[in-house]
């Protein structure tokens, strides 16, 4: 059997998933980490992207954090998302629809729009396809 680490993913609104893991794959600050049990304590801000809970060969979950934190002791991984969505629960439609405005946004030249909040929106939008992207390729 191999070792495992427990894995918490929270957000604001829930507990996303709680259990074992052989490893965790998370879009920290400094670039993606991957996370095997005893591995050296670790407290970093998280991009927005893929989070990937490897549970076995197998077998895997993917999820979605809009950023948040990531913190890493030898046993426990946590994600304290600002927000965490499955993977798999990811609303395409939506978030095609965010790109667009959000681009939109970003072309406006009237001088009325935020330009760093437009572009956080469509970094998380991206990032939310670019996930569902990885989910297909790995199901397929």
């Amino acid at each position: 059997m191999a070792m495992t680490l427990h894995v918490d993913i929270v957000s604001a609104e829930a507990e996303i998933f709680s259990g074992l893991a052989e490893m965790v794959f998370a879009p920290a600050e400094m670039g993606e980490v991957g996370i095997a049990p005893r591995h050296a304590p670790l407290l970093s801000r998280l991009n927005p992207g893929e989070v990937r809970v490897k549970l076995s060969d197998k077998e895997s979950q993917a999820f979605f954090v809009s950023g948040g934190i990531l913190e890493v002791q030898p046993h426990v991984v946590t994600v304290l998302a600002d927000t965490a969505i499955r993977a798999k629960d990811i609303d395409e439609a939506a978030a095609l629809e965010a790109k667009a405005k959000a681009e939109e946004a970003l072309h406006d030249n009237s001088g009325k729009i935020d330009y760093a909040k437009a572009q956080a929106q469509l970094l998380e939008a991206m990032m939310q396809l670019r996930t569902l992207d990885r989910l297909r390729k790995r199901n397929s």
